[in-house]
């Protein structure tokens, strides 16, 4: 009894007092309290209290109340060396500033999740870039304030030092103020949004955009692979950004059938009367008649020799059926550019570039709307008297040489 009387005076039982009434502080509001705070956000109609709720902005506040009983109570202990005294001080208001700085962290997730959860608006101006700044410039200021803590100075002497570092912060810091400056240009000239196709080639970079924050953009490829650029390249460097084909409401059709040149030439009048089995050009062939015979009467009656008649050809007449069948073709967007052109001749054929554009810009669907297209063109093709060019494979070089051994 006596024993327990003597430690009583002690100075450690003080100490152990002051231990038990800060874990109690403690259970009583991170348990008892903040569970009926997360009880009441539950019950809410609200939607905020609940998104601060699954941050635990509440949860980290809570360890705020110990630290704060060990400063009110540190006093109160008697028999303790000075040093002590300050040592626990300083480390229990050090805890208080770094518990504060991550409870904010956790509410400004928070104030994303809330932002990013308002629709398409939220996408085109992304704020998480400007909330991680927040976050890096209060643990500046809470690096400051715990070292000021600990080493009982003021914080002003500390930073008076700092103007000395200026050089130092700016090296340190570099890779920070050119994002910054980059995420505040990408938002304000509306270059870059959640959900953007983007191509960079020079970053590997095809997919689309999934996280846009202070120091790096992540691009989901078609792979499912990410990318992760720097937001200071999205500056430097250029890239491609589909979002415009997207809101045009069409995709772009650019292919070209490659003709061998040779199977070009006139049409007679019953390879005309023939083709006039295709709807699509009965109204072309008519116009085109009435034309040429125009045309070459003229040459007549001035006494010209019929060389110089105009006739129709098989590529043009295949032309004009293209167009007619791409200007009745119900996924080609009509509202945009549509033509079907000749490129200049090449070793490897004459180029019938179709350039139009599809009426649903999803990647399947358009992939299968241009093989439509072209299917149709290839099979159609031998009823102009056209054919395709094709470089010899192996499977035509045996069936020439086995023409010329059986001729020989």
């Amino acid at each position: 009894m006596e024993a327990l009387r003597a430690f009583a005076a002690t100075p450690w039982a003080a100490v152990i007092g002051l231990a038990l009434a800060a874990w109690l502080a403690w259970f009583i509001v991170a348990r008892v309290l903040v569970g009926i705070a997360a009880r009441l956000a539950a019950a809410s109609p609200m939607h905020w209290d609940d998104v601060v709720a699954r941050h635990g902005v509440l949860s980290q506040l809570a360890h705020v109340v110990p630290a704060l009983v060990v400063v009110a109570g540190i006093g109160v202990v008697q028999g303790m060396p000075p040093a002590v005294y300050a040592v626990v001080r300083g480390v229990a208001n050090a805890y208080i500033v770094l518990t504060v700085v991550l409870a904010f962290g956790r509410l400004l997730d928070a104030l994303n999740d809330l932002y990013e959860a308002r629709g398409p608006r939220a996408q085109e101006r992304p704020i998480k870039g400007y909330l991680q700044l927040l976050k890096i410039a209060a643990w500046i200021v809470a690096a400051i304030l715990v070292v000021s803590v600990l080493a009982n100075r003021s914080p002003l002497v500390l930073l008076t030092g700092l103007g000395a570092m200026t050089a130092v912060l700016m090296l340190v810091f570099k890779d920070t103020l050119l994002s910054l400056v980059a995420s505040v240009q990408l938002a304000s000239n509306d270059m870059l949004r959640l959900g953007d196709w983007i191509e960079m080639p020079s970053q590997g970079a095809d997919g689309d955009v999934i996280d846009i924050s202070l120091h790096t953009v992540k691009v989901q490829n078609w792979d499912k692979t990410i990318s992760t650029i720097p937001t200071h390249l999205l500056i430097s460097e250029s890239f491609r950004n589909w979002r415009g084909m997207s809101e045009s409401g069409g995709r772009r059709i650019k292919r070209a059938l490659l003709l061998d040149q040779t199977s070009v030439r006139f049409l007679d009048a019953a390879e005309r009367a023939r083709l006039r089995r295709f709807a699509l050009i009965d109204e072309y062939l008519d116009k085109q008649r009435a034309e040429l015979d125009a045309y070459n009467a003229k040459m007549e009656a001035a006494g010209k020799d019929p060389v110089n008649n105009r006739r129709a050809t098989n590529l043009g007449t295949f032309r004009a059926y293209v167009t007619a069948y791409l200007r009745s073709h119900p996924g080609v967007n009509q509202a945009m550019t549509l033509m079907v052109r000749q490129l200049a001749p090449t070793p490897q054929g004459l180029p019938l570039e179709v350039y139009c554009f599809s009426a649903d810009t999803r990647w399947v669907q358009y992939e299968n709307l241009a093989g439509d297209i072209f299917d149709h063109l290839l099979a159609v093709l031998p009823e102009f008297g056209l054919r395709i060019f094709q470089q010899p494979g192996s499977g035509d070089i045996a069936a020439a040489a086995a023409a010329i051994h059986r001729s020989d």
